[in-house]
């Protein structure tokens, strides 16, 4: 037995049992008084008990090599859960960023879109239902500065009365506030007079034809003074819709000295007005409603002198079928609340989406305008008017497209 033991000791797994017993063996042995012939002396015990403290050792060793190679594993796998929850947290608010960013623009364009369509409409309805008023003997066919004038008196009174019930904040009237908006007013009655000028001296098409061009130069000062790319796209969304106007007025042009005077003021005066309402919104420390308020106030005292010089406040006056007409007022009190969106509504989407963007919604609203007038006015639309709708629809197509590729681009350089 003895024999047994000393062979399973160095080989056995479960080495404590066995050199248990046979400790206990020699014990008794050599309290029965054994003789010193036997195979198990006290040196075999101490190579017996460090066999056993080295393998015990050995099994410690491989435990703790076990156990730290586990903490290493998990430890990684932490990390590497941290840095993914790290990486996606870098990339939620730039992915939420540029969704909020899309959906600003698209309202501020959706917005713009149905106050511009809805005013154009609602001044036509009032020329079309009204104008024939007016008496014969005046030489007057319309009262288009007056009715400039009246919306913007109740834009302004809307936006007062906003302020009145703690709606909106902005800074009492100031001259020197005044003073820093004053010139896009002033852009802005130049762009109307002008306008109305180049339409007495021109035919309609050439007039459109213009537009485009103004446009061209709102795109070159965008890019001048706000820094904003033109991309390829973009430049041929304007060559297709200025081509689509020229062919359209091919067989209407004509044009006086005057009229080609009044279209370039025109052109210059559209393209200051908007590039210089962007410049506004950026330096002058107002809320939008307070550029609303400043916009309809000086509105009306610079063109207030001009209804008197054309004769349109004698005319109003000396026809009582107008101002005591109750439908006319209303239609006017109503164009005053859509020309107070209307206000507002330029002015976010020059801040939002800028000068180009803004200039090339003013193009597109002529296709809405000219679909329903064709349905609720019974006008008619010309072949060569459904050619420019049709080129109108193609460039403004390509130009969204371009703006929506640019904003990719942007986005996935930023994120690398």
């Amino acid at each position: 037995m003895l024999s047994f033991f000393c062979r399973r000791v160095p080989n056995s797994a479960h080495v404590g049992s066995y050199d248990l017993e046979g400790a206990q063996l020699i014990v008794s042995e050599r309290n029965n008084g054994s003789d010193g012939s036997s195979s198990v002396d006290e040196n075999q015990v101490d190579e017996m008990n460090k066999d056993k403290n080295h393998n015990s050792n050995r099994n410690t060793e491989s435990i703790y090599a076990a156990l730290q190679q586990r903490k290493n594993v998990i430890l990684a796998q932490q990390i590497h859960s941290v840095s993914e929850k790290h990486a996606t947290s870098e990339q939620s608010p730039k992915a939420n960023q540029s969704i909020s960013r899309r959906g600003k623009v698209l309202t501020a364009c959706a917005l713009q879109t149905f106050c511009s369509c809805s005013m154009v409409l609602v001044n036509k309805q009032l020329a079309s239902s009204y104008n024939h008023l007016l008496p014969s003997d005046t030489r007057l066919a319309n009262l288009n500065i007056l009715l400039v004038v009246f919306q913007a008196f109740v834009a302004a009174v809307c936006v007062e009365l906003c302020k009145a019930i703690k709606w909106v904040e902005y800074p009492n009237f100031e001259f020197r506030t005044a003073k820093l908006w004053a010139p896009v007013n002033l852009l802005f009655c130049i762009m109307l007079l002008s306008g109305m000028a180049s339409l007495q001296h021109n035919t309609v098409p050439m007039v459109t034809v213009f537009k485009n061009i103004a446009n061209i130069f709102i795109t070159i000062g965008d890019w001048y003074y706000f820094n904003t790319p033109v991309e390829f796209l973009v430049q041929l969304s304007f060559a297709i819709m200025l081509i689509g106007a020229c062919l359209a007025s091919t067989h209407d042009v004509t044009m006086s000295p005057w009229g080609f005077f009044w279209m370039v003021v025109n052109c210059l005066s559209t393209a200051g007005y908007v590039l210089y309402m962007k410049f506004a919104t950026n330096t002058v420390k107002l809320s939008k409603f307070g550029m609303v308020f400043y916009n309809n106030v000086l509105c009306i005292a610079m063109l207030m002198p001009v209804a008197f010089v054309k004769d349109e406040v004698r005319a109003l006056l000396a026809t009582p079928a107008l101002f005591t007409n109750y439908g006319y007022v209303a239609a006017n009190v109503f164009a005053g609340f859509v020309g107070f969106f209307l206000n507002f509504s330029s002015l976010h989407c020059v801040a939002v989406t800028g000068p180009t963007t803004y200039a090339i919604l003013g193009s597109l609203n002529k296709v809405p305008v000219s679909i329903l007038g064709y349905f609720l006015f019974d006008s008619v639309i010309s072949g060569q008017e459904w050619f420019f709708i049709a080129v109108s629809m193609v460039g403004g197509f390509l130009y969204s497209y371009a703006k929506l590729k640019l904003e990719s681009q942007e986005e996935k350089s930023t994120r690398v």
